[in-house]
């Protein structure tokens, strides 16, 4: 798919964001006062921005409020009262924090909850599509949970729970790229079975459907060579997982920390970019581009 810039920043920010809070909830850091409310300014300057962003991606962005209707059936209505609720009960959770000095624990541990489900439901809203089979996987859904998780962890200050995470997050990252190779041809879909003639021969396209650009080649037609592919991934990985476990090794220094956090967001906006050029939509047979 074309990886429009809107939507990457959105997953990218808003995992960090709901990451954060997360740890917040459970208490790590243990801060109060005005030091607590930098880092929840940071998670909610992250976590909101990013769903603003993925506002600028809809067609007619006036009409988001509807995305909270369809929450039986939606997973993007999921998402949208996940995120509500996330960030009412941190609010809250935070105001007692900041202001009274008080932890109200019981509104951090459900607020951590929504936060984790937040992420979860924005996986699923690619997950569900059985049309993007490199998406279409159970390691969507872990893949985003854990780079939020370790994201989360690495912003909060908890170097010894972050190394961990970055490590696993790696881990899955990496697995995720190499099911993902083989998803489209393991789905069985091609031109004979788009067409339902592949009982009488081999089935090719005679000449393309149109001689110029339209919107689905625009939209879900991206395609990006195997040589830059492995380039980025190896950027990605780099910056993400084994640049910021190096930093975050050495003797602790702010500065050091601030570097592993800024490496850590550009691997994830790198690996994010991936996740939608290297999306593999099925429509793209009907032009021959797969």
């Amino acid at each position: 798919m074309h990886p429009a810039p809107s939507v990457i920043f959105f997953t990218t920010f808003s995992g960090l964001g709901f990451g954060l809070l997360f740890f917040l909830g459970l208490g790590f850091p243990g801060v109060t006062g005005w030091t607590a409310f930098a880092f929840f300014a940071i998670a909610y300057l992250m976590a909101v921005g990013g769903l603003m962003a993925s506002t600028f991606h809809l067609g007619r962005p006036e009409r988001a409020i509807k995305a909270f209707t369809q929450w039986r059936s939606s997973w993007l209505s999921r998402e949208a009262w996940c995120a509500v609720g996330a960030l009412v009960l941190m609010g809250l959770y935070g105001l007692g924090l900041v202001f009274f000095d008080a932890r109200w624990t019981v509104l951090g541990l459900l607020g951590a909850l929504f936060s984790m489900a937040t992420v979860f439901t924005t996986s699923m809203i690619y997950t569900q599509l059985k049309t993007i089979p490199r998406w279409n996987m159970k390691l969507t859904p872990v893949k985003f949970l854990s780079l939020s998780l370790a994201g989360g962890a690495l912003l909060a200050g908890q170097v010894s729970i972050a190394l961990v995470l970055l490590v696993i997050a790696g881990l899955v990252q990496l697995y995720t790229w190499v099911e993902g190779d083989k998803a489209f041809n393991a789905s069985g879909t091609n031109m004979a079975t788009a067409t339902g003639l592949g009982n009488i021969g081999h089935v090719r396209a005679f000449e393309p459907p149109h001689t110029g650009t339209n919107y689905l080649l625009k939209e879900f037609v991206h395609v990006i060579g195997r040589k830059h592919s492995q380039k980025l991934r190896v950027i990605a990985l780099g910056l993400m997982t084994i640049a910021p476990i190096i930093l975050l090794a050495l003797p602790f220094s702010h500065v050091l920390g601030v570097l592993a956090i800024l490496s850590h967001i550009a691997g994830v906006l790198t690996a994010r970019w991936l996740f939608f050029a290297e999306a593999e939509h099925v429509v793209g047979l009907y032009y021959g581009k797969r």
